[in-house]
């Protein structure tokens, strides 16, 4: 069983923390993503787990044996490097047959057939005879899975696998690497930085940062329903629009703009006045700019706003919007906003934005903890993602 439980785990380097009282539990066959930026103690929890790096306190167990005084080579794990660590001079049938040498119970013959079949697996049968030096990128990063997936292990430990491929092969090399997972039906544990990785390949992600751990849940929920503004700001993109400002009474008072908030927001922040307002850029309405300003002022709803259109990026499918308050350029409220690629809209515009009031969130600004998240209906967005 590959079911993997952290318990309180701690890392020091000298006064250095890289990883804080981190506890984590993994069923067996999950597919975990360690996200957050460089530094935040992923890599570090990976190696502690692999057994390259010694905790300072804290515990982990793999199929609920204790690991932390075992060797690597005794944790029945596999571990795959950001930098492929290839044998130059071996072929690529020798590279990966390396990771059986050390493994009892076969003979050669068996060996032999178990590296066939793994190349069969990877799609790399016709390269067993050449050198490293002579594949390609996604040729190398299949031959490093193809030395961990030969050992049949409890565990699959990938440090960044992907982030020396180009961008459309290492698309191609999410798909590969679910589908394989799925195969092999074995737990695996992803570090990376990228959260598009995370977002399309986990069953849950784990967000991290600084040392410490900031939610665990599934994609969906660290999107729709995160728990502070970090995991906000880290996951999505484009990034969510945050504005800062304070409650009046029943009203968000941001540096340009006034939003009103209901019954049931109000509720949820309580007391709190200090407030940060978060909308995701999908999620606001941009209508084509009036013709006439004045009259197309004095017709905004509570909810809507008057924006300058600053910088558009197209996408072909959708095209992303700066939009800016006028004659406020560089105002730390400006927004990002998401239209349809045939809904054309040019530099210089000014348009009607609506920020729906069910699709805000809200975040104490003191401590960044989410009070409020926006709405759905949980069961039906699963349902139809399913579907």
């Amino acid at each position: 069983m590959g079911q993997i439980q952290l318990t309180d785990l701690t890392k020091r380097f000298g006064d250095t923390v890289a990883v804080d009282d981190l506890s984590l539990d993994i069923a067996d066959e999950e597919f975990l993503v360690l996200v957050g930026p460089s530094g935040c103690g992923k890599s570090t929890t990976l190696r502690m787990l692999a057994g390259l790096e010694t905790a300072t306190s804290g515990d982990i167990y793999i199929g609920g044996d204790h690991m932390n005084y075992r060797v690597p080579q005794n944790r029945d794990i596999a571990m795959v490097f950001q930098d492929y660590a290839l044998y130059p001079h071996m072929t690529v049938r020798q590279n990966i047959r390396f990771g059986l040498e050390e493994e009892e119970g076969y003979t050669s013959a068996e060996r032999d057939e178990r590296v066939v079949e793994v190349a069969e697996t990877l799609g790399i049968a016709e390269l067993l005879d050449r050198k490293p030096d002579e594949l390609s990128g996604g040729q190398q990063q299949r031959v490093a899975l193809g030395r961990a997936i030969v050992r049949d292990p409890e565990v699959f430990l990938m440090d960044e696998p992907l982030s020396n491929l180009d961008a459309k092969l290492r698309a191609e090399m999410r798909t590969e690497l679910q589908n394989l997972q799925d195969q092999l039906a074995v737990t695996t544990v992803y570090v990376t930085h990228n959260q598009t990785e995370a977002m399309t390949m986990a069953d849950r992600i784990a967000v991290m940062d600084d040392g410490e751990l900031q939610q665990v849940a599934s994609p969906f929920e660290c999107y729709h329903e995160p728990n502070n503004l970090f995991v906000a700001e880290f996951i999505g993109e484009p990034m969510i629009n945050l504005v800062r400002g304070t409650r009046s009474e029943t009203t968000f008072v941001g540096e340009h703009f006034s939003y009103p908030l209901d019954e049931g927001v109000m509720e949820a922040v309580g007391d709190r006045e200090d407030l940060v307002l978060g909308i995701r850029p999908e999620d606001i309405e941009v209508v084509d700019a009036a013709t006439d300003d004045t009259a197309a002022d004095a017709a905004l709803g509570d909810h809507e706003l008057r924006m300058d259109v600053t910088v558009v990026e197209p996408h072909g499918d959708q095209n992303v919007l700066h939009l800016s308050h006028p004659d406020q350029p560089s105002a730390d409220d400006a927004l990002q906003a998401v239209t349809e690629g045939m809904h054309l809209v040019t530099r210089g515009d000014r348009v009607t934005v609506t920020i729906p009031p069910d699709k805000i969130h809200v975040f104490d600004a003191e401590t960044g903890t989410a009070v409020h998240n926006r709405r759905h209906d949980q069961e039906a967005d699963l349902t139809q993602l399913e579907q």
